[in-house]
């Protein structure tokens, strides 16, 4: 399968993401009911766990969380235990209907992407999850790294439909290109984690001082669960707004957390 502007739509058969969870969330103390679950990576902590089912789930009352041995868990800062947790409420319980958007994680090619390519490099200069420079940056050597999309340019239609070029401040040079290819819809990241990212399997919570939040254990030998991103690219007017890196982020908990969790795919590439 081919790429041209867009990213494609996968169809090859999905692995379950069951395979790499430690941790299980119920409904009840009697294990019947699974509202999903999740690899408690570094980072994490038992105050996430509260944030993200307020993500999949819709509660008419107060809810607390409790462990395996009956104790009820904090909503607190400190890291998540994998195993099993059992929400209880006086209220009702409802599992989101909201669905992500997915496509396989491929390159999309053509004259608006290398421009878009190029300000995002000249950017970043760096993979800003791993902090990995682009060592012949200066001769516009960028071997290993690609310019990735936040908001996927497969779903343009609904970067329109939603108005979301209402958050771009920077639009492209030339703005024939749309605003979903603006400089500010885009990070530098290494070939490796373009892969995490585009699929959800990493994402960046902005809420919280900007931590690198990982969701599979393919991602334990990087050591980048729980890291911040560096403050120059913070600090730099042309970095991705808050709102994007929010919309990522509560993507990934849709795909990752809610239920059984959302199908992966094999990557996407051209030949």
């Amino acid at each position: 399968m081919s790429t041209t502007d867009e990213d494609s739509v996968q169809t090859t058969p999905p692995t379950n993401r069951l395979a790499w969870r430690d941790t299980n969330i119920y409904g009840s103390d009697t294990r019947d009911t699974l509202i999903g679950g999740l690899w408690a990576s570094e980072g994490i902590t038992n105050a996430y766990l509260y944030s993200m089912l307020e993500i999949i789930c819709f509660f008419t009352n107060t809810f607390y969380l409790y462990d395996d041995r009956k104790q009820l868990v904090r909503k607190d800062g400190q890291q998540l235990r994998p195993g099993n947790y059992f929400v209880v409420t006086t209220g009702s319980i409802s599992v989101t209907d909201e669905v992500p958007l997915i496509c396989a994680v491929s390159l999309p090619s053509g004259p608006r992407v290398e421009s878009f390519r190029e300000s995002v490099f000249q950017r970043d200069r760096q993979c800003v999850i791993t902090g990995n420079k682009a060592m012949y940056a200066h001769v516009g050597r960028w071997m290993g790294f690609e310019a990735t999309h936040i908001f996927s340019l497969a779903f343009e239609r609904q970067w329109n439909d939603r108005n979301l070029s209402r958050l771009i401040t920077v639009p492209p040079a030339n703005e024939s290109h749309g605003s979903i290819n603006s400089v500010q819809n885009g990070i530098m990241l290494t070939c490796e984690m373009h892969r995490f990212f585009a699929s959800y399997e990493l994402a960046i919570n902005p809420d919280d001082n900007y931590k690198i939040v990982c969701f599979t254990a393919d991602l334990s030998p990087f050591h980048i669960a729980g890291r911040h991103l560096d403050q120059t690219f913070i600090d730099n007017p042309l970095r991705p707004p808050d709102d994007l890196l929010r919309w990522h982020f509560r993507q990934a908990v849709l795909v990752n957390i809610k239920g059984v969790g959302e199908p992966t795919y094999e990557d996407d590439f051209p030949p």
